[in-house]
């Protein structure tokens, strides 16, 4: 396998030297810059490795020991061993481990558990909840008739919301989990809600998986019917989903097809996805054996160290942060009393090398693509082994950097050479002294 990936790389940089070039580039940006984007990690080169393995050449739509085509008997190996890891790691009853992304897997099954029209309630896309929580912009907010629920006047989930909705709307399906939501999140409390009204609870922890799995942020796997998760956010691995069931595995499916993970199986395929990417499946296999480690369990501790360093220094310096601070890997910063748009606050810090990514926050009236506030994230962060300390230092100069730029407009500013410069420095020079672990400096 190293002798067919080193000849492929080899062949790359000889027959297609401009797109060699291209991604030597990019390995360089994420070696020399500093990315504090939410919903970003950095793959360990095994994992890379896995998902750059003759995995790729097989057709195999089915599953482990029904599949629709031949010589699936060692792509049967590959995926029982990411099934049997993701149900060790997350303490669930039954994995799949086919959905091509955590979107794919909330769709398959907000699709075989809802008829077009049925009531969802999901959180507001404003207020930190995702596209496929029902957002109006989205399939979810189409297809069904979803309902949103926010942030009380403390920036947290508004729980008496919750529960006044459901009571409402009598929603099929309640989903939890957000994408910009710094705190805890009381599974329990919404399975409660969940069961007055006879709904399924679904709780979608992509941005937390990697706490779950190591204890730092409860679990949803036996509160929630079912769990969903993505590979790529915190669990390091590759862009791929996962859908988990703990206790429930073994209820009545709701439309009378056996229990629910048969029903579930039937959800990803046939009834939503085609053949599964095996590749990105022996990747995740990979990932999740790492994230079994007591390196990875480290590694979780500084994501949560590192943010809630970043977000006290922020706060010090006084920039308002929504839910005011942070118990995972999200600070979500308000930007409008300082008069800044998050995208103006995005271009400025990645002139300086640090990556962020412009966000909306509760109230706020700019379009998505300008925002009114930036959110930050630590997983990459942390993976280079920053806690923090070094988390103090990056607020600074994410503050130097906020501090001099002039802005003109919602999409138009004016940055300083010489906080350009110095900044830009700094952050090369951080970058150097905690390097990508694994990716060689090209």
């Amino acid at each position: 396998m190293r002798d067919l990936l080193v000849a492929g790389a080899e062949r790359l940089a000889v027959d297609d030297p401009v797109l060699h070039r291209v991604l030597a580039r990019e390995q360089a940006r994420q070696n020399a810059t500093l990315s504090l984007v939410a919903s970003s990690s950095v793959v360990d080169p095994s994992v890379l490795a896995a998902q750059a393995s003759t995995a790729v050449n097989v057709t195999a739509e089915g599953y482990p020991g029904r599949r629709y085509h031949a010589g699936c008997g060692v792509i049967d190996d590959i995926e029982s061993l990411a099934i049997e890891r993701a149900m060790s790691v997350f303490g669930a009853r039954y994995a799949n481990v086919q959905a091509h992304s955590a979107t794919t897997a909330n769709y398959a099954v907000l699709s075989a558990l809802l008829d077009p029209g049925d009531t969802l309630l999901g959180m507001n896309l404003a207020e930190g909840g995702h596209l496929t929580h029902g957002s109006p912009a989205a399939y979810a907010g189409q297809y069904f008739d979803a309902v949103g629920y926010g942030l009380d006047a403390n920036g947290l989930i508004d729980y008496v919301q919750v529960a006044e909705l459901a009571r409402e709307h009598r929603p099929k399906v309640i989903i939890c989990g957000a994408t910009a939501y710094s705190r805890i999140v009381d599974f329990a409390r919404f399975r409660a809600v969940a069961d007055e009204v006879g709904a399924y609870l679904m709780a979608d922890i992509s941005h937390v998986a990697g706490l779950v799995a190591t204890g730092l942020h409860p679990s949803p796997v036996d509160h929630a019917h079912i769990t969903t998760a993505c590979t790529h956010k915190q669990l390091f691995g590759p862009r791929g989903g996962l859908i988990l069931v703990g206790r429930d595995h073994d209820a009545p499916a709701p439309k009378g097809n056996g229990d629910l993970t048969a029903f579930l199986q039937r959800a990803i395929f046939p009834y939503y996805q085609g053949a599964p990417a095996l590749n990105s499946i022996a990747a995740k296999a990979r990932a999740l054996a790492i994230v079994a480690t007591p390196a990875f369990a480290a590694t979780t501790e500084r994501i949560v160290a590192f943010s809630r360093g970043m977000a006290a220094e922020l706060v010090e310096r006084g920039y308002p942060i929504v839910s005011g601070g942070t118990d995972n890997h999200t600070v979500l910063v308000d930007l409008r009393a300082r008069g800044l748009s998050g995208l103006v606050a995005e271009e400025a810090l990645e002139e300086c090398g640090i990556v962020v990514n412009k966000n909306r926050v509760p109230g706020d009236t700019t379009p998505p693509l300008v925002g009114g506030g930036v959110r930050l994230g630590s997983n990459s962060a942390a993976h280079r082994g920053m806690s923090g300390a070094e988390a103090a230092r990056c607020a600074e100069l994410i503050d130097t950097v906020l501090s001099a730029v002039t802005p003109l407009g919602p999409r138009a500013y004016r940055l300083p050479d010489d906080v350009r410069y110095s900044v830009s420095s700094q952050v090369a020079e951080l970058a150097a002294k905690f390097p990508l672990p694994g990716y060689a400096t090209v």
